[in-house]
C-alpha cells in the first residue's frame, strides 16, 4: 500500500544539496527522473537520492529502469506506458513498490490487475516539464478514476492546486517545476505540504 503523498522528481540538474532538506520539510517521496542521464549517471544519482532522504523516512523510486531501483536498493520502480509492462515488473521484483502511469480509469484498472502499487495520473494541469505529452485532463478526471489504485496526481501540480485534486479523490500528488523553479524550493515544499493536510 502507498505511504508516500508527495513525490518530489529529481534530475542530475536538479540542486542535490537541498534534498535533506526537502525530505525534512515533508516531502516524502522522490522519483528518480532523469531522461539523459547514462545508466552509471543514474545509478550514482538513485544513490544520491537516497543517501540523503531515507534517514528522513521517505520512499525513492526510480523512473522507467527496474535494474537501476533493483542495483541501487531504492524502494520502486515508476513505469510509462512503453516501458517495461508492470506484471513483469511485479514478478521479477514482488518486494518494490510498482506504479503506473495512467491517463483514464481503464489504464488505472489495468494497472490495477497487473500488480500495480500506485497509479501516476496525469497531466492534470498543463505543464512544461515534459514535453510531448496529452492535453491536461482536469481534476473530474481524477475523481472518474479515483476508487481502483491510489492516484499520484502530476502535471501542473503546484500551491493552489493540491488540494483541489486530493478533494477529487487523488492519494497524492507529484511535483517537479512547482518546488524545483521555486525561488526558495525548501519553502515551496513546505507550502505544498501544508496544502496535503
Amino acid at each position: 500500500m502507498l505511504s508516500t503523498r508527495i513525490f518530489c522528481l529529481v534530475s542530475s540538474t536538479d540542486d542535490l544539496s537541498l534534498l535533506g532538506d526537502l525530505a525534512e520539510a515533508g516531502i516524502d517521496g522522490f522519483q528518480v527522473r532523469d531522461k539523459v542521464a547514462t545508466t552509471r549517471e543514474l545509478v550514482e544519482l538513485t544513490r544520491v537520492v537516497i543517501g540523503a532522504v531515507r534517514p528522513f523516512g521517505a520512499t525513492v523510486v526510480v523512473d522507467d529502469r527496474l535494474d537501476v531501483a533493483l542495483a541501487t536498493e531504492a524502494d520502486g520502480v515508476h513505469l510509462g506506458a512503453d516501458d517495461l509492462p508492470v506484471a513483469l515488473a511485479v514478478a521479477a521484483a514482488p518486494h518494490l513498490l510498482v506504479g503506473a502511469t495512467c491517463r483514464d480509469r481503464g489504464d488505472v484498472e489495468r494497472a490495477a490487475a497487473a500488480g500495480a502499487a500506485y497509479a501516476g495520473f496525469g497531466p492534470v494541469f498543463a505543464t512544461s516539464s515534459k514535453a510531448g505529452l496529452p492535453p491536461a485532463l482536469g481534476v473530474p478526471a481524477v475523481a472518474a478514476a479515483s476508487g481502483v489504485l491510489p492516484l499520484v496526481a502530476i502535471g501542473g501540480i503546484e500551491t493552489g492546486r493540491v488540494r483541489p485534486v486530493v478533494d477529487a479523490g487523488a492519494h497524492g500528488v507529484a511535483v517537479i517545476g512547482a518546488i524545483w523553479r521555486a525561488p526558495d524550493p525548501v519553502a515551496a515544499a513546505k507550502e505544498l505540504v501544508q496544502e496535503l493536510g
